[in-house]
């Protein structure tokens, strides 16, 4: 079986609502969806979803990055995962988000041609994935109201948007604790404060239970994440500061954060995030699966990585709640909130028509 062809297109639709972090805004949900197709037929789909100010991509600079890539992919092996990662790393450096979108579609033959769902394929057993639900910053009695309502839906987890306004933050914490009083809450900084400020913060946040906090700091400023971790009476999580392997390893020898968040769309999809996996529970550090705002095609897939692996203890797979338009893709789970339920089709087990 040999790589024919990939094919990409650009999707856009609006949000529910407009999810606003430390960083920045978005109002519609943007995607990249991947075909990748083999000269015996079989085929599989990813799904490439840029953030700017995380990935450094758009979905034009993603097409143009899968347009040069595949011509090197062309001929090989699908199940040459390894030297495909190297061809295309080859290629082009960075671009985590336009090679998850490949990496995707062939974890999708591979499973399909073994007649597997791709969690199995991975080595997972378990099928049922729960992940949180994220609240983004809004006013906090806007953020209140909304860790209520999910709360009431059955969501256990929220995650909660913060880095912004100190005192907002504040508010928003206290009227979510009040509203959802036996949530597990876990406080998303995105990069929005200083080591100093990171302590404060935490400080303040562990009258309300908080679980952890996610990126407090500078994605660039290790050894101000290390300090915040020394000093915090909160768990301290690696999001932006993770990219590759190579940076799990650096955090590990820092002993900068006490968790890692893995995204596919940073790392370049699930065989490098496999291998941040490892890195990371070889130096006792648990990690929890990620989203940017994907569709079911990405969802599907960080679903299927945290089935398989042990070390993977949370979830953050909520994106494609908000999304209007929840039929451009179909298949792959059902979702009873808050679990995904991973199906028994071979592969990804996700469809869409965008390529008809």
């Amino acid at each position: 079986m040999k790589i024919a062809g990939i094919e990409a297109k650009k999707v856009v639709l609006p949000l529910a609502k407009e999810f606003r972090i430390s960083l920045g805004a978005v109002a519609n949900f943007e995607a990249v969806f991947v075909k990748v197709i083999t000269d015996e037929g079989l085929f599989g789909y990813g799904e490439a979803s840029p953030f700017a100010y995380v990935t450094g991509e758009t979905c034009e600079t993603v097409i143009d990055a899968i347009s040069y890539i595949s011509k090197a992919l062309t001929g090989l092996d699908p199940f040459s995962i390894e030297a495909i990662h190297r061809t295309m790393d080859r290629v082009t450096a960075r671009n985590g988000s336009a090679k998850a979108a490949i990496d995707i579609a062939l974890y999708d033959i591979m499973s399909k041609a073994a007649g597997v769902p791709l969690y199995k394929f991975l080595g997972g057993s378990q099928s049922n994935v729960e992940t949180d639900m994220t609240i983004s910053i809004d006013d906090p009695q806007i953020m209140g109201q909304e860790a209520k309502d999910l709360s009431n839906s059955g969501f256990r987890m929220l995650k909660i948007k913060a880095g912004g306004n100190r005192e907002a933050d504040l508010e928003a914490i206290d009227l979510i604790r009040k509203n959802a009083p036996n949530a597990h809450l876990k406080i998303d900084a995105n990069q929005g404060w200083k080591p100093a400020q990171a302590l404060e913060m935490a400080r303040a946040y562990e009258k309300y239970g908080v679980q952890s906090i996610e990126q407090p700091v500078p994605a660039w400023d290790l050894d101000g994440l290390a300090y915040v971790r020394r000093h915090s009476p909160i768990p301290i999580m690696a999001d932006e500061s993770c990219f590759t392997p190579q940076d799990a390893f650096k955090i590990a020898k820092l002993e900068a954060a006490d968790i890692i968040n893995i995204k596919l769309m940073k790392c370049g999809g699930i065989y490098r995030a496999l291998q941040i996996c490892s890195v990371a529970e070889s130096a006792g550090i648990p990690c929890m699966v990620g989203c940017m705002m994907e569709s079911r095609i990405a969802i599907a897939a960080g679903a299927a990585l945290v089935a398989s692996h042990p070390n993977i203890i949370l979830a953050d797979l909520d994106s494609f709640v908000e999304l209007e338009n929840k039929n451009l893709a179909t298949g792959g789970f059902e979702f009873d909130t808050p679990v995904i339920k991973l199906g028994d089709a071979s592969g990804l087990g996700v469809e869409t028509r965008l390529f008809e």
